[in-house]
């Protein structure tokens, strides 16, 4: 991956932060990105003082489709070429059940799950497929292929982003950009800690028996980018200890 550009969503910590880490190992010029600009700055910090190229760029998804093309003007402007790796990985998760849900959380997750990845591709795909290359992955969930309570608007985001990342897939994959998606099961980050005992409960039911660590789900991403994938179009990648399988 050296000599390419890699701009990752919601990289200021948990999964994002691994995934990051991976890919600045393997030689990509990283763009941290989020809303935390102090967090951010550590994340980058850690990254080059590893030996990677990083660097920080702020950003609220929350704003959806402006947020999003400004996000990716300014990831151009700071690597001064184009992007060649997406990772679509902030997300908002608003539990409650329907009737509570309050309009600004529905909005909120409307607006960073699905508005935001959405208008990233478009602004960023295009060049990528201009050059005939390119990968984007999207971390999706396991919420987004079976029902959980209280869990109705997230999963509904993270199904459409399945259903995204098989549209992409026909869209740019002939034209050399790879589009493919991680649905991630229990995964022990920091957001993820306010679930507490529940979150041990869920990664129970499934055969591996317990939560995951972050970078668990940044090897199967770094895996759907490399060449080692080359022949892998439009695929969801359960890394969820086989919850979805059983």
């Amino acid at each position: 991956m050296t000599g390419s550009t890699a701009l990752v969503t919601g990289s200021t910590s948990g999964i994002g932060t691994a995934i990051a880490k991976e890919l600045a190992q393997r030689g990509a010029h990283v763009l941290v990105c989020g809303r935390d600009a102090e967090r951010g700055e550590r994340v980058v910090g850690d990254l080059r003082g590893a030996g990677g190229r990083a660097d920080f760029i702020p950003a609220d998804l929350g704003g959806g489709a402006a947020a999003a093309k400004d996000l990716a003007a300014r990831a151009q402007r700071v690597a001064d070429r184009n992007v060649d790796i997406l990772v679509n990985n902030a997300a908002v998760g608003i539990i409650a059940p329907t009737a509570d849900m309050p309009e600004s959380g529905f909005d909120a997750a409307i607006a960073t799950n699905l508005a935001a990845p959405y208008y990233l591709v478009g602004a960023l795909a295009p060049a990528m497929a201009e050059t005939g290359k390119g990968a984007i992955v999207n971390i999706a969930s396991m919420a987004g292929e079976f029902a959980l309570p209280g869990m109705s608007v997230y999963g509904a985001t993270k199904a459409a982003l399945l259903f995204l990342t098989k549209s992409w897939a026909a869209e740019f994959g002939p034209r050399g950009v790879r589009v493919n998606a991680v649905t991630v099961g229990p995964t022990r980050t920091p957001g993820s800690a306010e679930l507490g005992e529940a979150l041990d409960a869920l990664a129970a039911q499934a055969p591996a028996g317990r939560v995951a660590d972050p970078a668990e789900i940044a090897s199967a991403v770094v895996f759907l980018i490399s060449g080692a994938a080359s022949f892998v179009h439009g695929a969801a990648l359960s890394v969820d200890g086989g919850r979805t399988a059983v």
